[in-house]
């Protein structure tokens, strides 16, 4: 009844969308990372053709992930940084995810609202508010010394680790929460009723059944915030501002905005957006391999 062409122009501004927006400003780092840069003002000189590309800066910093070279260390710890606090998020995450999924009834609507709330408030506001919490006489240093935890507060906010950690937790655990949710709501109670009715426990149950399901979920949520904490660079910043915590996307902003190397911070840009296609890749195809088994 409808014509062929009909529902397909319904997908037009969202592909342009993509297209001015993403596809137009990438192939602009690419001519930034393959181009030259001026030696009287410094600035990027783009080569939009491909033909004129010099590849030397791109080997150079490519040669640069080595280990012993000079962003060997910063990928360590930017991946060991990410790791934690994926973890660290999970094991706060799912539990609530799972907790109001499962026994939230009357407050379910008002858990959820909390949920959601951080997002009125900007990211920057919020890493703000923690470094209030973590200042030198913040309420976590007040509280440390009130419970004789420690006799001298630690120094949260130059260049400590367990900072940047709590920090990244802090700021993406929202968006982790939300697709756990519902992923987690998407699993059908009978399931649950069947391996109880075999003789499982709620543990077994959670564990055979519930667990399982909600892998895609777990998988979908980990790579929302899994991927933008690699290109992060502000929260390193903010709660710490140390040479001795700085991630990837510290170096890419250096590079961008404090250096004379645009084509350097545009090559960075790159090899990490190909680390991260490759981390897209795997979880694109464990979802099919786990939709697969869902089908069997």
């Amino acid at each position: 009844m409808y014509p062929k062409w009909l529902w397909p122009v319904f997908a037009v501004p969202g592909v342009l969308w993509l297209i001015l927006l993403f596809l137009v400003p990438f192939y602009a780092v690419i001519g930034v990372a393959f181009g030259g840069v001026d030696p009287i003002f410094m600035n990027a000189v783009p080569n939009w053709n491909p033909a004129d590309w010099q590849f030397d800066s791109m080997l150079t910093t490519l040669g640069g992930f080595l280990p012993g070279n000079q962003y060997w260390a910063v990928l360590l710890r930017t991946t060991v940084y990410v790791a934690l606090a994926l973890a660290g998020s999970l094991l706060l995450g799912y539990p609530v995810a799972y907790y109001i999924s499962r026994h939230a009834k009357r407050t379910k609507g008002i858990l959820l609202a909390l949920v959601v709330l951080p997002f009125w408030v900007s990211y920057m506001m919020r890493m703000l508010a923690w470094v209030n919490l973590f200042s030198p006489n913040g309420f976590v240093n007040k509280f440390l010394l009130w419970t004789h935890i420690v006799n001298t507060p630690p120094d949260w906010l130059n260049g400590n680790p367990a900072s940047v950690v709590l920090g990244l937790i802090y700021g993406y655990i929202p968006y982790l929460i939300l697709p756990l949710l519902a992923a987690l709501d998407r699993i059908d109670r009978s399931i649950l009723e069947a391996a109880r009715d075999l003789g499982a426990n709620p543990a077994e149950a959670f564990y055979h059944v519930t667990l399982p399901l909600s892998k895609p979920g777990i998988l979908g949520a980990s790579v929302i915030i899994a991927l933008p904490m690699f290109g992060d660079y502000y929260t390193p910043n903010i709660v710490s501002g140390s040479p001795r915590t700085s991630m990837l996307g510290n170096q890419i902003d250096i590079f961008f905005h404090g250096g004379p190397q645009p084509s350097v911070g545009a090559a960075l840009t790159l090899i990490l957006s190909a680390f991260l296609a490759v981390l897209m890749a795997y979880y694109m195809v464990t979802i099919a391999k786990a939709q697969k088994e869902l089908q069997a």
